[in-house]
């Protein structure tokens, strides 16, 4: 995951620069020119190999690129398709690193470039000799709580005194940090070992470009690029161990940190004055002592035991407890070291081992017994679950508010985690045809304007009016809408006539009189 990482970081870097260069190129002399100039920015920043500041280890790879990827071949590269952009310049790249690296060798250039092999031998002998340094300061604490936790069971008196000290705890701790000290060691290891195999193949394939390469004036390159490519791929390799390497250096120093509270609890003079009269043992002398005794198979019946002798990869048996007797962890609470040669007893697809015969013995008369005691101790010193190896048992242990009622079994905790995911909106190029139509009717109509269509004729006649006639235009102004006022229009308003009349209807008298009244107002007033 550390390696990755730092993967994944590089690529950040010079993701910018490479989506620059799969992107499309006009075919144009300066277009061409900036992209040669952008692939031999990324060869210089992704090999590693040196600065791109340096003046001398610009030119190397300068040449280099140019000797496998002229420049008239950009022309080719920039009609490719994207990924295939993307795989020749990284294939160039491990090329152009491998030149460099022959150079190196047959000291015609790489001035610039770090002995990167004499740096992880370097650091490996420094990562290696941190933790046996470490790992023996644990062993020696480790032995000495043992024989004051021993003395304390003994002594009466003793216990009395030991009893304010945390004696089992500090003893639990130091046994965990000597655990992963034994692991980081044994990646150390490991590491060595294949950067040894990782030496050879380096050396074998300089030694074939060594035999091709100074015989031949014209070089194959189908018989040089893949050995290019390998001793590329081998110095990457070197680089992951150097970062791998100072990972497990660095977590060997901060796993020290958790074992400072040792000198602060128990002080040399406190220790030394405490471990007066007192045997300490250490875990080989332990093993020594019990060497010439051997569990006997018909003693103990129904039980399978296991020896040196009589199975196969005896050296190789996942034992549990992390190797510890199985008796005295639930018995005394302590984790000492089982012998194997003892015999080994398997149960239920299971292998212990123990400390004495006697142990043995006891503990094969009924080891579920024990081996619940076991995890019981474990409940009691949380430490022991991950130093004893007794995760699976872990499934039996819920936090309290997991619990639903008091009279119900706490439940498993359900485990999540958060996962991203991501996919292209369109993979294949838009396949649309415009000319579909779905609906039976709309294709109905379409099919019988097409068959009317086929009943159809166009006629042209031709007359000698006609016949050469020049179309002709004329342009005129168009009319305007004008108009025009030759009157006006006015009104007046005169009095109304009000005119009464009276004695229209007659009277006593025969003679008619009639008066006439006139109230119309005159003009003047209106």
């Amino acid at each position: 995951e550390y390696l990755s990482q730092q993967r994944h970081v590089l690529e950040g870097r010079l993701a910018s620069l490479l989506r620059a260069i799969t992107e499309n190129c006009l075919p144009v002399e300066e277009e061409m020119g900036n992209m040669y100039l952008k692939i031999l920015a990324y060869v210089l920043q992704s090999s590693g190999l040196g600065s791109p500041k340096d003046v001398e280890f610009f030119r190397e790879v300068t040449a280099a690129l140019q000797s496998v990827f002229p420049r008239k071949e950009i022309t080719t590269f920039i009609s490719l398709s994207k990924k295939n952009k993307e795989e020749q310049v990284k294939n160039l790249t491990m090329i152009v690193t491998g030149i460099l690296l022959y150079n190196k060798e047959c000291g015609k250039g790489g001035s610039g470039i770090d002995d990167s092999r004499a740096i992880l031998n370097e650091a490996i002998l420094s990562a290696t000799r941190t933790a046996d340094e470490h790992l023996n300061a644990c062993h020696m604490l480790a032995h000495q709580y043992t024989a004051l936790l021993e003395s304390m069971e003994e002594d009466p008196l003793k216990r009395t005194q030991l009893s304010s000290y945390k004696l089992k705890e500090a003893l639990f701790n130091v046994r965990q940090h000597e655990a992963f000290l034994c692991i980081l060691l044994s990646d150390a290891t490991t590491s060595a070992q294949e950067v040894e195999r990782m030496n050879v193949q380096f050396a074998a394939a300089m030694e074939k470009l060594k035999k091709i390469v100074p015989n031949k004036i014209s070089i194959d390159s189908k018989e040089v690029f893949p050995l290019f490519v390998a001793l590329s791929n081998l110095w990457t390799g070197f680089k992951d161990k150097i970062l791998l390497i100072k990972f497990l250096t660095n977590m060997i120093n901060n796993l020290q940190q958790f074992s400072e509270i040792q000198s602060q609890l128990f002080p040399k003079e406190v220790l030394s004055s405490l471990l007066e009269g007192v045997a300490v043992k250490s875990d080989e002398e332990r093993i020594r002592e019990t060497m010439g005794t051997r569990v006997n198979a018909s003693d103990v019946k129904d039980r399978e035991w296991l020896f040196p002798e009589t199975t196969e990869n005896f050296d190789q048996l996942l034992i549990e407890y992390h190797g510890f007797c199985a008796h005295a962890i639930g018995v005394k609470g302590l984790p000492l070291p089982g012998n194997p040669a003892i015999g080994i007893l398997k149960h239920k697809e299971k292998c212990y081992v123990f400390r004495s015969k006697e142990a043995a013995y006891i503990f094969a008369q009924d080891p579920d017994k024990f081996i619940q005691l076991n995890v019981e101790k474990a409940k009691e010193h949380v430490e022991l679950m991950q130093l004893l190896e007794l995760q699976h048992h872990l499934v039996h242990l819920a936090p309290f508010a997991l619990a639903t009622s008091a009279d119900k079994y706490l439940t498993k905790p359900t485990t999540g985690c958060d996962s991203t995911t991501q996919t292209d909106t369109h993979i294949l190029p838009p396949t649309i045809v415009k000319s579909y139509e779905w609906n039976e009717w709309t294709m109905r109509k379409r099919a019988i304007e097409l068959a009317n269509l086929r009943r159809k004729s166009t006629h042209g006649i031709q007359t000698d009016l006609s016949h050469m006639r020049r179309e002709s235009s004329t342009q005129v102004y168009l009319p305007k809408d004008v108009g025009t006022q030759t009157k006006r229009d006015n009104s007046s308003n005169v009095p109304r006539p009000q005119v009464f009349l009276k004695g229209l209807r007659g009277g006593p008298c025969p003679t008619t009189h009639m008066v006439k009244v006139d109230l119309t107002r005159a003009v003047d007033e209106t």
